[in-house]
């Protein structure tokens, strides 16, 4: 009997475990249609969702729909903007639910979000994205009587959201991030309490000024909900901003006419540990340890109805009255602290909502600060009221607050500030409506940087005016650079609130400038992870000039004496113009600009270079090198003027040798030349017998050089060498490899004693028909490894041509003559033949030996 029992048992469990398996298979495309049905008949917006699952274990033993990936994307005018995304989207039911008609509604218990993006936006016109309910009347009546799903939850969760808040009209966004929530109640009621428990980090900014940067809030709430009022009240509550704890009491409720409001709210208690509270826990440490004194508060209430031009009246305010509070582990504290700030709007016009703050004020040992500020009108065209006066000594600042800083600060700030303007008013720089005065200076203040480098303000000295600031002294050092500056900056108010462009004129002076005080260190790979340096931007905002002069600057391996000029700092872009550096035993000039408008910085520099040492210029500046490396092996003085123009490295601002374009004209002085230190020059020294490239004279030789693509052309240019003509020409490459012609024009006396004896027997007149020898050698390969051939040979050849033709047309000459004698009547001896042989024979062979011996001669003295 036991054993049928069991069987019968295990039977059952069995059915009941392929039936749980089998169900989603059965019904999915039954839930698949209810839930297209009940999209299409309530949402007029373009919807996608990537399927849709029925599970009968993720939350046994309800029934679980899972829809994947679930879009609705809005239509005009909103077309193309994303409502609402979930990455999954959980129904939780009665699995007796699954079995109802096709006529009847599926209950919904509870449902769950995660990983949902929620954008509400708000047009210029005040048009919102998020009404996409069906309008049609009839189809809504009909549509009541069949509807797919009915909504009687219990609870619901919210994992992961991102909530954005963003009207055209007035700047405002709002951004709720990492928002999780939960809800317990039972709607099926028309009157429930809803238990909720929510966290998320809240950023606000209005007007592209932020205000609120990710602060924590957490809200355990109980809410009395009425249904068929649309009310919602706040029961037992307690929230948390950051760790500012507050207590909200009254209700919100929803009418045809707009949401009605009526919310107190307050601090439960006075601590001034609610001040610090505020701040974030990173900054503000463990509040549990600390002292305080004084009390702190904030209160307010929200009254009235929000509608489209409507807000309720609110009254916030945030008071404090001789407090202080002190961290056990820090040797300072801070007294004396008095704040008495409020936020107000007595109209319910937006537009009349001011700020006062009456008095912000405290104490650090012997330092005190106060300030003031009151702001009107601020939707429209804020008007601003502000006074600030007193010392802080940096160094007590961390002494007195847990700032986490790599390195202490030091230094004493002192103020004395008043400002008042309208935004209209900076805005249009109609100065007269902008008043600013006072006086702020800085001392000893030092600040290490992570790479361990020290920066020094000794002394800055600045008054304000209703225009401008004067920077009276700024006297900056670091490392071994020393730098002093003056001038004037306008239009600061314009810069720091609107967005407008900042001006300046300033002076620097300097003894010594290291660029690479200012340089930060390369970063390294580390655990096969790179950092990548951001691209270098000149700001878009900025225009400044810059008189700059400095006795020394040292950038790099190149020390810059007495350097001068002017620099402009204007539109994403910066002018170089008049510098001037003693350099290289010589002086070197600048005239350009550097811009970063593109996404590829460019450049474009004029250079002058005077009396510059050739063999420094050419070996310090690699740009150069690669334009002239033959320079390697001359020494003297050069003139130039060189124009550059190409793309800069986004991030290492130097030249891209594959952009580079230009011209360069050089005109030499006073040069030698040493061929051992070139191995092109060394190479055609060997080939070439007939000079020597030593005592090749090159001063006052000019030469023009363009180059583009990362090749330079040699415009053809000639040179002498004793009584040899010489023309050079032709390219080479940035990449070293090369192609040159050499042209000789070689008198035929350097082909060998023999010749020149031959040639030497000649008549003057018949050496000067001898025409010079042209001989060509032709460079290629690269500049470390170069290829050289000549036509020597060949002139060779034509040499003896022209000696055996000369000789030739003497005999020939001769014989006229003796035929001449002849017919005359003086008959010659029998010996034309041998004469007329003899020596055409014995001149060719006297000038081929000749000429074969003129690469086995020494070189010409």
């Amino acid at each position: 009997m036991l054993k049928k029992i069991l069987k019968a048992v295990g039977i059952f469990l069995l059915v009941a475990i392929i039936a749980l398996f089998a169900a989603p298979f059965l019904f999915k495309d039954k839930i698949k249609q209810l839930v297209l049905k009940s999209i299409n008949e309530n949402v007029d917006a373009k919807v996608a969702f990537e399927d849709v699952d029925l599970s009968l274990f993720k939350s046994f033993p309800q029934a679980n729909v899972t829809i994947d990936k679930l879009a609705i994307i809005n239509k005009a005018p909103f077309e193309g903007d994303t409502l609402f995304y979930s990455g999954e989207v959980n129904l939780q039911m009665s699995v007796r639910e699954l079995f109802k008609g096709d006529g009847e509604a599926m209950n919904i218990d509870s449902f769950s979000s995660e990983n949902a993006v929620v954008n509400i936006l708000f047009d210029k016109d005040g048009v919102g994205n998020f009404d996409i309910a069906v309008k049609d009347e009839k189809e809504k009546k009909s549509n009541s009587e069949s509807k797919p799903f009915a909504m009687n939850i219990q609870e619901y969760e919210i994992k992961n959201m991102r909530f954005t808040y963003f009207d055209e009209r007035s700047k405002v966004k709002m951004v709720i991030d990492s928002l999780n929530h939960t809800g317990t109640g039972n709607f099926a009621q028309s009157k429930l309490d809803l238990t909720t428990k929510t966290t998320a980090k809240v950023s606000l900014d209005m007007d592209q000024t932020n205000y609120m940067k990710n602060i924590k809030l957490d809200l355990d709430a109980i809410l009395g909900i009425d249904l068929e009022n649309s009310k919602y009240t706040f029961k037992d509550n307690k929230a948390l901003i950051n760790q500012l704890p507050l207590a909200f009491n009254g209700f919100i409720q929803i009418k045809e006419e707009g949401q009605e409001y009526d919310l107190t709210f307050k601090t439960p208690t006075s601590s001034f540990k609610n001040f610090l509270g505020v701040i974030p826990e990173a900054y503000a440490g463990n509040l549990n340890t600390v002292k305080t004194t004084g009390d702190f508060t904030v209160s307010g209430f929200a009254k009235g109805t929000l509608t489209e031009t409507m807000i309720p009246k609110f009254n916030l305010e945030i008071a404090s009255n001789n407090a202080s509070f002190k961290y056990p582990d820090l040797p300072k504290s801070v007294e004396n602290i008095v704040i008495d700030t409020r936020i107000i709007n007595e109209t319910g016009f937006t537009k009349d909502t001011y700020v006062n703050l009456d008095k912000l004020s405290f104490r650090i040992d012997q330092d005190v600060f106060n300030a003031k500020a009151n702001v009107k009108n601020i939707m429209d065209n804020p008007l601003i009221d502000a006074k600030l006066n007193g010392t802080i000594n940096l160094s007590n600042v961390s002494k007195a607050y847990p700032v986490k800083l790599d390195t202490p600060l030091s230094g004493i700030l002192k103020a004395d500030l008043a400002t008042k303007f309208d935004m209209k008013s900076v805005e249009t720089n109609n100065y007269e409506n902008i008043q600013a005065s006072g006086n702020a200076t800085v001392t000893g203040f030092k600040y290490v940087d992570a790479d361990k480098k020290t920066y020094a303000i000794n002394t800055a000295d600045a008054q304000f005016s209703n225009q401008k600031i004067d920077l009276r002294q700024l006297d900056v050092t670091t490392g071994k650079t020393d730098v002093k500056i003056n001038g004037t900056l306008e239009n600061f108010l314009g810069y720091a609130f609107k967005n407008q462009g900042l001006r300046g004129n300033f002076t620097m002076k300097s003894n010594q400038f290291l660029v690479s005080d200012f340089m930060t260190k390369t970063e390294t790979t580390v655990n096969n992870k790179t950092t990548t340096t951001e691209a270098i931007k000149i700001p878009k905002l900025i225009n400044v000039t810059l008189n700059a002069s400095a006795n020394t600057v040292v950038y790099d391996n190149l020390n810059l004496k007495d350097v001068s000029g002017k620099i402009i700092v204007k539109d994403e872009a910066v002018t170089l113009q008049n510098i001037k550096t003693s350099i290289f035993n010589g002086l070197i000039t600048a005239n350009g600009n550097i811009s970063t408008k593109t996404a590829k910085p460019t450049f474009n520099m004029d250079l002058g270079l005077t009396s510059v040492d050739i063999n420094q210029t050419f070996t310090q500046l690699d740009m150069l090198k690669k334009i002239a490396p033959i320079a390697e092996a001359i020494s003297g003085k050069l003139n130039s003027k060189i124009n550059l123009s190409g793309n800069l490295d986004a991030k290492e601002m130097t030249p891209d040798l594959a952009t580079l374009s230009g011209d360069l004209f050089g005109q030499l002085l006073s040069t030698t030349i040493n061929s051992k230190n070139s191995t092109v020059l060394n190479k055609l020294d060997d080939n070439v017998k007939f000079i020597d490239l030593q005592k090749l004279n090159l001063n006052d030789l000019k030469a023009n050089l363009t180059f583009k693509d990362g090749k330079v052309n040699v415009k053809p240019f000639d040179i002498k060498y004793q009584d040899i003509k010489i023309n050079v020409g032709g390219q080479h490459g940035f990449d070293q490899t090369m192609n040159y012609n050499i042209k000789f024009d070689v008198p035929a006396k350097y082909l060998g004693t023999e010749a020149y004896k031959l040639i030497s027997k000649l008549t003057p007149a018949e050496a000067s028909k001898l025409e010079n020898i042209p001989v060509t050698a032709i460079l290629s390969g690269n500049f470390n490894s170069p290829k050289i051939s000549t036509d020597i040979q060949q002139a060779v050849t034509k040499l003896a041509t022209e000696l055996v033709q000369s000789q030739k047309d003497k005999l020939i000459n001769q014989g006229t003559n003796a035929l001449g004698n002849l017919i005359n009547g003086n008959k010659p001896k029998d010996t034309t033949k041998t004469t007329t042989t003899t020596p055409k024979e014995d001149v060719k062979t006297k000038v081929t030996e000749g000429i074969k011996g003129l690469f086995n001669k020494k070189k010409t003295e």
